[in-house]
């Protein structure tokens, strides 16, 4: 069996069980912590990073809530996959909160994830550690270097 999308009795196309399935299992989500000592914002993801509303979403999240933090970690370790349009919005929410003065880490990628990061030398750009604890203390230690 197929996950074709199936004509219905007027000729259009409907999709599938299995499509909707797929669809509505791996959209992303999104939660919002307060770090202690009120170092940073976490922003906990799961699901996938993709072209359209998914990455528009945590793009603006990131643009909504750096502003009153300064500074933010945005936990991956729930992202499945990223596409080519989720890595751009990824590149340029980055950029924008550097420019604007913004501290923007991100934490805990799945190999996948950190294999693309590494390929498309976006790796180079990102600031990215192994746990949200280890961005903290980068941000920690950063702070102390600069006071």
């Amino acid at each position: 069996m197929t996950s074709e999308k199936v004509p219905d009795a007027a000729g259009v196309r409907q999709p599938s069980a299995t499509d909707q399935k797929s669809r509505s299992h791996k959209k992303l989500t999104v939660s919002l912590e307060s770090a202690r000592s009120g170092l940073a914002m976490v922003l906990h993801c799961q699901g996938r990073i993709i072209f359209r509303n998914e990455a528009r979403e945590l793009a603006t999240i990131v643009a909504q809530v750096l502003p009153t933090s300064g500074r933010m970690v945005v936990d991956l370790a729930g992202v499945d996959s990223v596409d080519k349009g989720g890595l751009g919005e990824l590149v340029l929410t980055q950029l924008w909160a550097e420019a604007s003065g913004y501290v923007l880490t991100f934490a805990c990628p799945k190999k996948s994830v950190r294999h693309l990061f590494e390929i498309t030398n976006v790796a180079s750009v990102f600031d990215v550690y192994p746990s949200v604890a280890e961005a903290m203390l980068a941000m920690a230690v950063r702070d102390a270097s600069h006071a």
